[in-house]
Formats: structure tokens, C-alpha cells, sequence
């Protein structure tokens, strides 16, 4: 055949697949989600194979190992106990609470590691909900907004003050992203970064999550303040807010599933992109590959390199340890 043109010669050889390549995933680009409790042993979870709750020495420990592999930030979850959880919320903002000591032990012990903590009530609220629960008139339930943001700046100021490198409101609050920024410019906290769950959608994939925490709402669902599913224009809005009110870096929750977003975010900011592969992405993953369907190190590697391509700087996955490990 004539052909002057053979798209195959940039593939012939690893060498030249190397040379021509356009998306690189390094341990660099990932965020290692880690979830905390207060007991001092740490328990397999049985709802996400593989991970765990770590007692705060487990934390500091397994932080280290992967800020040694390269990974330059952990990102926070705690697991509370149903006796400090209450219908204000009010442990999320105590000093000496299970995220501050956990953010304290990590930085002393680990200096350059960057500490991200997620901000919302869910885990600290007796009705499991991200806000503040009332009922209206006629008793539905109702996630009320500006009396959540209130309490959200208290928690995002109490994580400051441990020593947090970065606060990621996961919310879903109108106007917590600006609130917050003034509430910690205030405070005299103008370098704490806000890295804003900008599009999070009211997903399916979170129930491995919500059963590591055991934080499912007790009744209803996060329907009026996590993004519909089916839209995708709604979080160009989000995006356009959150940058006018401060945000640092946005993110897109969950990742796998809303490429189609991150790339239309990518488009349209300069900042940074995080995304995050949640809970019921990994499950899916870890499921297949221990049946033997799939190859888990091959498919785990596609699979972020699809959600860097469509536009991620970073990516949160539950895989961050073992990938930067192969690397």
C-alpha cells in the first residue's frame, strides 16, 4: 500500500509510545483520602475492601508511608461516635475534636505533608445530613442553608487553627465558598486554600462511603443540595460562583462517571481541576478484579489516566498508595 501517512510508526516501539504520549499520571497528582476514629486500633472496613479507619497512630503512620512514595497530600474523613453527633453539628467545630488532633499529629510528623480536611456535617450531625435539619410548615423535611454556612465557617476556622493546609467544603451550600474565605481572612488565615467541591452530584457511587462512616442521612436523601445527575451546564453556574467567591481549586464528585463535566470545567477555568474517584468507582474495581474479571493494576491505571485526560490536575482515589507504590 502507498500511504505516506501510518499513524502506527508513533506507536512501534515503547520508546516511541513514551516520546509521543499525552496524558502522564505521577504519584504527584494524587490525593490519598484517609478515614480516622477515635479508637486507638484500626478496623478493616468491610463496606470498602482494603481500606481502613485508622487510630490517629495508624493515620500518622500510613500518611508517611505514602508522602515517602511521592504523594504530596492526604485528605481527611472522619468516622465519629454516635454520642458526639447531635442535630447543631456542634463537635465539627471543637478545638480538641478527632480532626483537630488528627491534623496536629500529622503535621508535626510529617512537616511537608499537605493536610486537606473535608468540611461538612454529615459525619457530626444526629440526622446525617451535610446541613442543618428543620421542617417547614407543613413538616417536610428541609436542609436549611444560611444556618448551615454559619457552622461550616466554624469548623472550616477550627481546622485553620490545627494547622490544615487546605479546607474542601463537600457541602453543596450556597455561597459556603465566600463565607468561608472572609471568615478566614479575618481570622488572619488569608493562606489556607479553599478547595471547593464545586460540582458534586447526588450520586449512587457514595454508598461504600457512607457505610465507612456510617453517615447516611437518617431520613430523605441530599437531593436539594447535591447537583442533579442528569445536568451538566448547572455546574458551569457552580463553577462561576465558587471562582467569584474565592475557591482555590474546584473539584468534580464523583470522577468516572462525569468526565463529560470535568472536561467542560477544564474549558472553562484557569484553575486547578481536582476530581475525585469515589467509593463506589474503587468497589466496582476491586470487585471485578478479585472475581478475576480484570486486571485491577492495569484497569486502576486506565482508569485515572481517563480522569486526568479529560482535564484533571489532580485526582482523590483510594488507590493513591498502591499506584504510586508500582511507580
Amino acid at each position: 500500500m502507498d500511504l505516506p501517512i501510518r499513524p502506527r510508526r508513533n506507536r512501534r516501539t515503547a520508546g516511541i509510545r513514551a516520546l509521543v504520549r499525552e496524558t502522564t499520571l505521577t504519584a504527584g497528582d494524587l490525593i490519598y483520602p484517609l478515614f480516622v476514629h477515635e479508637k486507638d486500633v484500626d478496623e478493616a472496613i468491610e463496606s470498602m475492601p482494603g481500606c481502613t479507619r485508622w487510630s490517629l497512630a495508624g493515620l500518622v503512620k500510613e500518611a508517611g508511608e505514602a508522602h515517602a512514595l511521592g504523594i504530596p497530600a492526604v485528605v481527611l474523613f472522619p468516622a465519629i461516635a454516635d454520642e458526639f453527633k447531635t442535630s447543631g453539628a456542634e463537635e465539627c467545630f471543637n478545638p480538641d475534636g478527632l480532626v483537630p488532633r488528627a491534623i496536629k499529629a500529622l503535621k508535626e510528623a510529617h512537616p511537608s505533608l499537605l493536610v486537606i480536611t473535608d468540611v461538612a456535617l454529615d459525619p457530626y450531625n444526629a440526622d446525617g445530613h451535610d446541613g442543618l435539619v428543620d421542617r417547614n410548615e407543613v413538616g417536610d423535611l428541609e436542609i436549611v442553608n444560611d444556618e448551615t454556612v454559619a457552622v461550616l465557617c466554624e469548623q472550616a476556622l477550627s481546622h485553620a487553627q490545627a494547622g490544615a493546609d487546605l479546607v474542601a467544603p463537600s457541602d453543596m451550600m450556597d455561597g459556603r465558598v465566600g463565607a468561608i474565605r472572609s471568615y478566614l481572612d479575618e481570622s488572619g488565615f488569608m493562606d489556607v486554600s479553599i478547595m471547593s467541591y464545586t460540582a458534586k452530584f447526588a450520586s449512587a457511587y457514595y454508598g461504600p462511603f457512607r457505610g465507612a462512616l456510617e453517615s447516611a442521612p437518617k431520613e430523605g436523601d441530599k437531593k436539594t443540595y447535591q447537583m442533579d445527575p442528569a445536568n451538566a451546564r448547572e455546574a458551569l453556574r457552580e463553577l462561576i460562583l465558587d471562582e467569584d467567591e474565592g475557591a482555590d481549586i474546584v473539584m468534580v464528585k464523583p470522577a468516572g462517571p462525569y468526565l463529560d463535566v470535568i472536561s467542560m470545567l477544564r474549558e472553562a477555568t484557569t484553575l486547578p481541576i481536582a476530581a475525585y474517584q469515589v467509593s463506589g468507582e474503587y468497589l466496582m474495581l476491586k470487585s471485578a478484579s478479585a472475581a478475576g474479571w480484570l486486571d485491577e493494576e492495569k484497569v486502576v491505571m486506565e482508569s485515572l489516566l481517563g480522569i486526568k485526560r479529560a482535564g484533571a490536575d489532580m485526582i482523590l482515589t483510594y488507590f493513591a498508595k498502591d499506584v504510586a507504590g508500582r511507580m
